[in-house]
């Protein structure tokens, strides 16, 4: 794939406040990119400079290498859908959309077939003459979300999209943008401060921090390789064991609770209390071994359902747990450092 959009050296200051920190990433055509952050660490506000709505105070963006870092949002050629969907109230889903077509003069019977071909495209034809108001959330965001492709974009700037709709709409509608968005081959940007919708739609995830970036890769790379503690703590649960018996540089270790496993060899331990998680059990154990440095600690251990069933498992248990050694990652700094 070839490099469309850049970012380069990207900064952005209020005051003396920096929220941008001399960003810089590519991001190739026709690839899905996520911006994984908490709130406040700067990711919508890079979305709106790529977009043109904000002005960086430093920094390049480029599109097929052309410098556009002072050209206005209409020249760009996005699509662009906010969480608060943006449809007009007093218009009818298939008005919302001939709207932002009729900015392009063109002409009706265009107008008319792009409208209908972009309310298929996200399965709301039957809706059309329907009203904002007589639509579900995930409907309205599917008519925002068609109001940006009938456009044409070169590259669609998503900003949370699934963040105000219930869980199961929600799981819904990003399979459905990202099946979309695949058979369009359309280079896509999300903001989303929820993991599991990075982990499951973006080919990248690139994860802020204070107007920083953390680490850039794949689903797989920023899940399995946490280039640091904050990603580690960020994406899924992991456990920070501060010393090890095996480890005489001192280092903090992390391991995730799926990789500890229950052993007859391993260290003994008491179960404190199990949550439920459908096909697992996330159990809290405290670590009953004072021979090791590890007396004390307390881990999250994904069990299965299964297992638990079977054997009875409940708060009180004792049993052994295996720290895997290949699965442990090493970090010289601090969490949040």
């Amino acid at each position: 794939m070839n490099e469309y959009l850049t970012i380069e050296q990207i900064s952005k200051g209020f005051g003396n406040m920096t929220v941008l920190n001399q960003l810089t990433f590519s991001v190739n055509k026709g690839e899905f990119v996520c911006l994984l952050g908490p709130s406040g660490c700067g990711k919508t506000t890079l979305l709106r400079i790529i977009a043109g709505l904000e002005e960086p105070s430093e920094g390049r963006i480029l599109i097929n290498e052309r410098d556009v870092t002072n050209i206005p949002p209409a020249k760009r050629n996005f699509g662009i859908v906010f969480q608060s969907y943006a449809l007009f109230p007093n218009l009818t889903a298939i008005k919302n959309i001939q709207f932002g077509l009729k900015t392009r003069k063109l002409k009706k019977k265009e107008i008319d077939e792009k409208a209908i071909a972009a309310l298929q495209m996200v399965g709301l034809e039957e809706l059309k003459d329907r009203y904002p108001s007589q639509l579900s959330g995930g409907q309205q965001q599917r008519v925002a979300l068609a109001r940006a492709l009938a456009l044409s974009p070169d590259f669609l700037l998503l900003d949370e999209p699934l963040s105000a709709l219930d869980a199961k709409v929600r799981e819904k509608l990003r399979f459905e943008i990202r099946q979309l968005q695949e058979k369009l081959g359309i280079t896509t940007i999300m903001v989303t401060h929820d993991q599991e919708e990075a982990l499951t739609m973006a080919d990248k995830i690139i994860v802020m921090n204070k107007g920083e970036i953390m680490q850039i890769g794949s689903p797989q790379e920023v899940y399995q390789l946490p280039a640091n503690p904050f990603v580690a703590d960020f994406i899924g649960a992991m456990n920070f064991i501060h010393t090890h018996p095996n480890d005489p540089k001192g280092r903090m270790l992390a391991i995730r609770p799926e990789q500890i496993h229950v052993s007859d060899s391993g260290i003994p331990a008491v179960l404190e209390k199990l949550e439920f998680r459908g096909p697992v059990y996330r159990g809290l154990f405290t670590i009953d071994d004072p021979q090791t440095t590890l007396n004390n600690k307390q881990v999250l251990v994904d069990l299965p359902a299964a297992v638990v069933h079977q054997n009875k498992i409940t708060a009180g248990h004792k049993m052994k747990l295996s720290l895997g050694e290949k699965q442990m990652l090493a970090y010289s700094e601090k969490v949040g450092g």
